[in-house]
């Protein structure tokens, strides 16, 4: 068993300050992706002290980046897998591959950008989106896992305020288009998800016009389909009013798993903290456990 987490830790040095390292200790995580580094690599030795690390830091200082710590040593890693120029990738995309046991796994740590409508920021995320489609099928044949914050929520149980959020980036019909096709099933016509009404811009919050003509990759999203048809489980709340308390919150952080890591999950499960004071993040960590 082979335990990976995810987490976006809203800026290593500050997490750090806030307790990280306890959690850590405690996690029993073999491979930890984090994104939203906003560090160097010396900040992320004191957080884990004795791991191996990978990181694929911002050209701008402060800003997003994205590592990979592992307790045994990568036997290979790429930042340029995506084809997207250096200069636009801004530290958010890290592939690492491990050997375990008599198995090879592929784990990428991602950070999606966040996006802002009508604005260059939401022409960088389709890029980027636009990108990881081309990628992915690259992975598909082998063991593969695609971590991170990718900042859509996919469908209605992902975001606690759906309707109020149809035409923001973060739950628009074209991004959420994107995950339809990510995980429809391999080679099969994607129809999308159907509409539920008109956001306020007046786009239609129905999937299957930005899905028209394209076929699914076959990947698992292994939150969903381990909780199943439920609310949640969330993994980021708003820093405005009671919205950790409330539970009022998104779910954008994920694990995708390749068809042929898909039927190794174990266990999933988001480690919420138990107050909003106890917090090291916003987001909280995704840990799964897979049969390796």
């Amino acid at each position: 068993m082979t335990r990976i987490a995810s987490v976006n830790v809203n800026g290593i040095r500050a997490a750090a300050r806030k307790g990280m390292a306890d959690w850590i200790d405690a996690s029993g995580v073999d491979i930890l992706t984090i994104q939203e580094v906003r560090g160097q690599r010396e900040h992320l030795e004191q957080v884990l002290p004795g791991w191996h690390i990978l990181l694929h830091e911002s050209p701008q200082k402060g800003r997003a980046g994205v590592a990979i710590a592992s307790r045994e040593e990568a036997i290979a890693h790429r930042t340029d897998a995506l084809g997207i120029d250096p200069n636009d990738m801004d530290g958010r995309w890290l592939e690492a591959d491990f050997r375990v046991g008599d198995s090879e796994i592929t784990v990428v740590s991602a950070y999606v950008h966040s996006g802002e409508v009508d604005t260059p920021r939401q022409e960088q995320k389709w890029a980027f989106l636009d990108a990881m489609e081309r990628r992915m099928p690259q992975l598909s044949g082998g063991l593969a896992l695609i971590t991170g914050d990718l900042n859509v929520g996919h469908r209605e149980f992902d975001i606690k305020n759906w309707k109020g959020n149809v035409a923001r980036s973060g739950y628009l019909p074209r991004e959420r288009a994107y995950f339809d096709r990510f995980l429809g099933a391999a080679g099969e016509p994607v129809a999308g998800q159907p509409g539920v009404g008109r956001g306020k811009v007046g786009e239609l919050s129905d999937t299957r016009s930005f899905s028209a003509g394209r076929v699914g990759l076959g990947w698992t999203d292994v939150g969903r389909t381990f909780s199943g048809e439920v609310a949640g489980p969330y993994t980021w709340w708003s820093n405005r009013g009671q919205a950790f308390d409330n539970d009022t919150g998104w779910r954008i952080d994920y694990h995708l798993a390749s068809p042929a890591l898909a039927g190794r999950v174990e266990s999933y499960r988001v480690d919420r903290y138990p107050s909003y004071d106890a917090r090291w993040s916003d987001h909280a960590p995704v840990v799964v456990d897979y049969a390796l």
